[in-house]
């Protein structure tokens, strides 16, 4: 039985343009929001701004092996659902993937319909894990891990500056005015606390994230993460 996967996110990673398009047209008339990427680097920035249902990595790139893709993102996102594409018959190349983290392969030369069957299986398995995921800029949180990571490496935050984070990062692109952090992070348990508390633990979870960029200050009001270019 098929899998309705109408507006999932599929991040296609292919440097092949005729095939990409191919692909992208098909999955699109099915339903779903195909991003195509043509190198490594595009991928892995497009990757930190955003995370998709799914991702379908092409073995050979001109900037870096799928592999190493694969390894990649496994490191910064562990459920986040990775198949792979290879050229009929190379079995060490299925081999590397399986053991570089990827969740499932198709050989090309492939049938549209087996891709597209085969990305509704996984999604089955996995579930949408996209929704597991945030981040804003080298930041990223696992939502079921309860853990933080600043370029891939975790950091360790109080509960506190977890939940500052976490609150600020669901809001992504929107200012949440300090009244409504004290009462969400503080309030709800019962403790009194004063502004300055807030204060104090934005200024620990910047040095804890080494100060960056995407968490703004607005003066006099609130804080905002948004995207940096």
């Amino acid at each position: 039985m098929g899998m309705d996967i109408n507006m999932i996110d599929i991040y296609y990673i292919e440097d092949d343009k005729t095939i990409a398009r191919m692909v992208k047209e098909y999955l699109v008339h099915r339903g779903c929001n195909i991003t195509l990427l043509s190198t490594i680097e595009e991928a892995k920035e497009a990757l930190n701004r955003s995370i998709p249902a799914i991702v379908l990595v092409d073995w050979n790139m001109p900037d870096g092996s799928g592999d190493a893709m694969c390894r990649w993102i496994r490191n910064k996102w562990s459920s986040l659902p990775v198949m792979f594409l290879t050229v009929r018959g190379d079995s060490r190349d299925i081999v590397s993937g399986f053991q570089n983290g990827a969740d499932d392969y198709v050989t090309k030369p492939f049938e549209l319909e087996v891709l597209y069957s085969r990305i509704c299986a996984l999604l089955r398995r996995a579930g949408n894990v996209a929704q597991q995921y945030l981040s804003c800029g080298s930041i990223s949180i696992d939502q079921n891990r309860l853990a933080v990571f600043d370029g891939g490496e975790e950091v360790s935050l109080s509960q506190a500056e977890y939940q500052l984070l976490l609150l600020l990062m669901i809001n992504k692109g929107k200012t949440v005015t300090r009244e409504r952090l004290l009462e969400q992070i503080w309030d709800n348990n019962g403790n009194y606390v004063n502004n300055n508390t807030l204060t104090v633990t934005m200024k620990r979870l910047r040095e804890k994230l080494h100060q960056p960029s995407c968490l703004k200050t607005v003066r006099s009001f609130g804080y905002r993460m948004e995207e940096t270019v």
